[in-house]
């Protein structure tokens, strides 16, 4: 079992890397205690089990070590890198090092593709392709902390090495189905900066509210931004600044004092004195001087929709066939309202553009306009030309 500490072991192995056609990739890492994750372990591997070599972890911890090799191995689009659910991944390599693996494979996109369902998780996958099991016993251990136990590398490993011949299986089965551009076109949104990209600015959109008036959601914006920026500013989680129910009263009570943020009920102490008291009194001072303009408003468009409902149960039932037909997730094309914008006449969904068209979107289109029928023949639904 092999630990890279060095940055010349790292460019060894990653040169060695360079000359098979691919390479699974996993990391292990904490965000408990801060805004951007801690990578704490790296874990690689190539085609191959016999060799000790093939599979290897590198320990970023280690004074010294620079991943740039590893990240110059990313940059090598003659080898394919392969992830299971890769967007946390990603995201500590594009913080970090700005870089993004190219050509990426992720068998959790693939898995969905193939007929696995939504979201399946890496351990079903082992169970199922690599007829194994995966020992969960270190997966909750923390990852800074140095030794390592044998059991923790040995976990970490398995993560790789079984990786191994899910990609292996996966990439045959999309070669067999010609589905491989469905997965590249999935994976094209884990290869956009803007995906990992949090402006302070959009950071009210994560804050759930029932209450829509304009100076409220005022508020609610710049207490946001100052909470994303105190906490991006720190490294620190933004629930450690102040949480989402302690957001709503301060945007609810509009405290002008110190000694009005005492009397808050759900903010924390830490937060009723020093810069995030100062950073709370000036959000509330800007969010109540906000211009119009600049005052978010929630899309309620949906809500607005004059939705057909025989309509939308005739797409329900369509979607249902083509999944079932296809082996692909029903949640992977559409949800209930996606079907239900379709069903108002909107167009600007998903489901009707790239592969998601080949597989419902362009039938969902002919059933909208009257061109198809649904019929039923034996247990299956058919769509039959009018």
């Amino acid at each position: 079992m092999i630990t890279i500490t060095t940055t010349s072991e790292l460019a060894a192995y990653c040169e060695r890397a360079a000359t098979f056609p691919y390479v699974t990739v996993d990391t292990e890492f904490l965000r408990e205690r801060t805004y951007y994750s801690k990578l704490c372990l790296v874990q690689l591997a190539v085609a191959g089990d016999d060799d000790e070599q093939d599979a290897v972890l590198v320990d970023p911890l280690v004074d010294g070590l620079s991943l740039e090799p590893l990240y110059d191995l990313f940059r090598n689009e003659n080898v394919v890198k392969v992830f299971h659910a890769a967007r946390q991944d990603l995201e500590i390599f594009f913080i970090e090092g700005k870089v993004f693996p190219k050509p990426l494979f992720d068998t959790q996109v693939a898995a969905m593709v193939c007929g696995f369902g939504e979201q399946v998780g890496y351990e079903t996958l082992v169970r199922k392709v690599a007829k194994a099991s995966v020992d969960k016993t270190s997966r909750f251990t923390d990852w800074s902390r140095r030794p390592l136990t044998d059991a923790q590398k040995n976990y970490a490993l398995a993560d790789v090495t079984h990786l191994r011949d899910i990609y292996e299986f996966l990439a045959k089965e999309l070669k067999k189905s010609n589905r491989s551009k469905w997965v590249e076109e999935e994976i094209q949104v884990l290869l956009s900066p803007e995906t990992y990209v949090i402006n302070p600015d959009d950071a009210w959109k994560r804050v759930k509210t029932r209450t829509n008036s304009g100076k409220f959601m005022g508020l609610v914006k710049t207490l946001a931004r100052f909470r994303e920026e105190h906490a991006q500013a720190r490294n620190i989680p933004r629930n450690r600044v102040f949480k989402d129910d302690a957001l709503l009263e301060l945007a609810s009570t509009k405290p002008k004092t110190i000694e009005d943020l005492g009397r808050s009920r759900l903010l924390l102490r830490e937060a009723r004195r020093g810069d995030i008291a100062d950073g709370i009194l000036e959000a509330i001072s800007d969010g109540l001087k906000l211009p119009e303009s600049q005052i978010p408003k929630p899309d309620r468009s949906r809500e607005k929709l004059q939705v057909n409902p025989a309509l939308a149960d005739l797409l329900r039932v369509l979607l249902k066939a083509k999944c079932e037909r296809t082996g692909v997730a029903p949640k992977l094309i559409a949800n209930s309202a996606d079907l239900d914008v379709i069903a108002a006449g909107g167009r600007d969904v998903k489901a009707l553009s790239g592969w998601r068209a080949e597989v419902f979107g362009e039938d969902a289109m002919r059933l909208c306009r009257g061109e198809v029928a649904l019929a039923l023949k034996g247990q299956t639904v058919d769509v039959v030309s009018l």
